[in-house]
């Protein structure tokens, strides 16, 4: 029975001795079913009941994203896969009679279907604006489908596979070939579908053609993107947001392969790519929330029907009681065999903690193209984070902004990335689409935390050429009270070779890592050179004296996301400068050593924003003109704490007193002084080869390192040697 079992969810054709042990007792649900389990059919009980006494509802089709009839026919997939699984569980016939009635209405509509009323730029679909939907409509009306289809009658059985399945499953494949034999998430969602519906049915066909493209030649197809769109250690293309979304389809069809193609051994596929994944789909997270890069929703957590499906998968693949951990976390699971068990083992105990450690995920189906940084402070869910995006463009979702850098702690994102310019299927935003401010701000260069050169964005605008030219990753320590992350890249801007070091370390006597960046551009020619930092908090306090805009606030510019913000304010000071933010509980101060001459303009975006499109969001940009060689040594120090319930501020000055930056043979040595008199030199070598021995002399000290950081703890300035 639990072969069956996971055959019905894997999506499998019933053979006879199967669809005869289908019609044995259900499982009974019983008050034995592990608490989140238990919860997960109460939940579905109560929302499949609901529909049953509404009726039968499948609209013709009509609405964008959020519109009426976009939402019913979301919300009939989910009750069909509900209704299907509480079946399997239950053997209550009014649940095998839901899901019947609901395909027989969709046997009524779908023939007649033509391309969506509301098709965008995207390829249309039947029943939704795009055939993404539609995609994910196959995928869970399959599995939904699978438990009660050897108990409904011949004729109900033929006319829900022929009106419905396998036209569905036809629609996405050979007509839609634009769509399945690509190398992206649409056509992930396409190949999962066509792949479950050639299972159900028993068309080897159609799983064929899902698994290695429509011709077969294996140049498209599950098993090529498996290949191409998941870098060696699991990282995908398009960045954490979309590998959240695509992780269901690859999780849910590499199950269905694993039951109904074992040989295939899927889940060893290309070295445990598919297990890797969905290890590093948690791990591209804090505190639950995916990392805003690219084309991101920043309210996005593993709290999602795509996590919920892939942890419980990842858990029957690998037995690994860390995954336990996080579906604690979610407090919820999915009405399928690997969800049961999943809850079972979670209420016996067997949880182990995950381990969320700094990882360097690289980039590009070979690992080759740069890499996404992750340097931890602490192995914790919530814990500092600093990430350095050194990679690829992320194809269309991907944004202009190679060597940016983020960073988090347990108040959430401290240095921000803006993400996608969208409001996910709200009808009245452009039909829940992408807005066209995503292209104007959200992408552009300045609207991250990295270079500008000459107020434009990287490539010139231009992704596509972006695509060509990943970052390169030139160094990374992961371990020990000095992490470090070293990138670098000469295409972005046309004769300006850009590198990147952001170092986190660990200093005692300090509650939270300090964070260094030390960013050096190069060229033959003189241009404008801006460094924006997007932050997350409210202004309390700076020494640099800003001429505030009061009366009126101007824009910045006219072109590539700077038409985007206003200027309030614009003001200089000759060395180092601060300036402190307040963010929840904590205090956070940015010290800027940038080159000579540098102005700094607090910024906020909403400028040429008639729709009021854009979050209003303040940064600080440092401006330096007329350079050719330029170095902004830059050090975010979180400090103090703020207890608005009790009253009492800690410690919301900065530790931080000076900054100070040499360039010496062959390397550049930052000194930090704090406020107790004690220095920090931190050195990153021009050599970036792991192994070389480096020497320099401090104040007639000589200093050695061996790789391209090192640090030493120096006597306080005046102290006796």
């Amino acid at each position: 029975m639990t072969r069956l079992l996971a055959l019905c969810l894997a999506g499998t054709a019933l053979t006879a001795s199967a669809a005869a042990a289908f019609a044995a007792p259900p499982e009974a649900v019983t008050a034995d079913h592990a608490p989140i389990f238990a919860a997960e059919i109460e939940r579905a009980a109560r929302e499949v009941d609901a529909s049953i006494r509404a009726g039968i509802n499948v609209p013709v089709p009509k609405d964008p994203g959020g519109g009426f009839t976009h939402e019913q026919h979301k919300r009939n997939y989910r009750t069909i896969f509900a209704a299907g699984q509480l079946y399997r569980l239950t053997g209550e016939a009014r649940y095998r009679d839901h899901v019947r009635d609901l395909l027989l209405a969709y046997a009524d509509l779908y023939p007649g279907l033509g391309p969506h009323p509301a098709q965008a730029n995207q390829t249309a679909g039947r029943l939704f604006w795009q055939s993404l939907n539609d995609s994910v409509f196959l995928v869970n009306a399959v599995q939904g489908y699978a438990p009660v289809r050897a108990a409904l009658s011949a004729a109900d059985r033929q006319r829900i596979d022929d009106r419905v399945i396998r036209p569905m499953a036809q629609f996405l494949s050979d007509g839609s070939p634009e769509v399945i034999g690509r190398i992206h998430n649409h056509a992930t969602w396409a190949c999962a579908g066509v792949g479950l519906a050639g299972y159900l049915l028993g068309d080897r066909e159609l799983v064929d053609k899902a698994l290695l493209g429509l011709d077969k030649s294996g140049k498209s197809g599950f098993l090529r993107q498996l290949d191409l769109l998941f870098s060696p250690d699991g990282y995908y293309a398009e960045g954490p947001y979309y590998q959240r979304y695509a992780i269901q389809p690859f999780a849910v069809f590499g199950a269905a392969i694993a039951a109904n193609d074992p040989d295939r051994r899927i889940f060893d596929y290309r070295d445990g790519i598919l297990k890797k994944a969905i290890r590093t789909t948690v791990d591209v997270t804090h505190n639950g929330h995916f990392l805003p890069i690219n084309d991101a929703m920043p309210d996005k957590t593993l709290r999602t029907e795509e996590l919920y499906h892939a942890v419980a998968i990842g858990y029957a693949a690998t037995k690994d009681p860390a995954f336990l951990s996080i579906a604690k976390w979610q407090g919820r699971t999915v009405l399928t065999p690997e969800g049961q068990a999943l809850a079972a083992d979670l209420a016996a105990g067997k949880t182990a903690p995950w381990n969320f450690g700094s990882r360097l995920l690289g980039d590009g189906p070979e690992g080759k193209d740069g890499a996404l940084v992750l340097l931890r402070a602490r192995p914790t869910i919530d814990g500092p984070l600093l990430v350095a995006k050194n990679g690829v463009q992320g194809m269309g979702h991907g944004h202009l902004d190679r060597l940016n850098w983020l960073y988090f702690d347990d108040n959430g994102p401290v240095i921000t990335d803006y993400g996608a310019a969208r409001f996910l299927n709200v009808e009245a935003k452009q039909g829940g689409r992408y807005l066209p401010e995503n292209d104007s701000w959200a992408s552009a260069t300045v609207a991250h935390n990295t270079l500008v050169v000459d107020g434009k964005s990287q490539f010139d605008g231009k992704w596509r050429v972006g695509e060509n030219h990943p970052a390169r990753q030139l160094s990374t320590g992961l371990e020990g009270p000095t992490r470090w992350s070293i990138g670098a890249i000469d295409q972005a801007y046309k004769g300006v070779a850009i590198r990147r070091a952001l170092v986190m370390l660990d200093v005692d006597g300090l509650a939270e890592p300090l964070i260094l960046d030390l960013l050096q551009a190069s060229s033959s020619g003189r241009h404008v050179y801006d460094l924006p930092l997007h932050f997350s908090g409210h202004i309390i306090d700076s020494d640099i004296e800003f001429a505030r805009n009061l009366a009126e606030r101007p824009v910045l510019g006219s072109a590539h996301g700077y038409q985007h913000l206003w200027v309030d304010g614009e003001g200089s000071k000759a060395g180092k400068a601060r300036l402190t933010w307040m963010k929840a509980s904590r205090f956070y101060s940015y010290h800027a050593l940038p080159p000579a001459g540098a102005r700094y303009l607090i910024v906020e975006s909403g400028a040429n924003d008639p729709a009021f499109n854009l979050r209003r969001e303040p940064a600080l940009i440092q401006r330096v003109e007329g350079a050719t060689d330029a170095s902004f040594v830059g050090l975010l120090e979180p400090h103090g704490s703020y207890d608005a319930s009790a009253e009492t501020v800690v410690a919301s000055s900065a530790r931080v007193a000076a900054l100070d930056h040499r360039r010496v043979p062959d390397a550049d040595l930052v000194i930090i002084t704090l406020a107790d008199g004690r220095r920090i030199a931190v050195a990153v070598a021009s050599d970036v080869a792991a192994g070389t021995a480096h020497r320099i002399t401090l104040d007639g000290r000589q200093l050695g390192w061996t790789g391209p950081v090192g640090r030493f703890d120096l006597a306080p300035a005046g102290a006796k040697k």
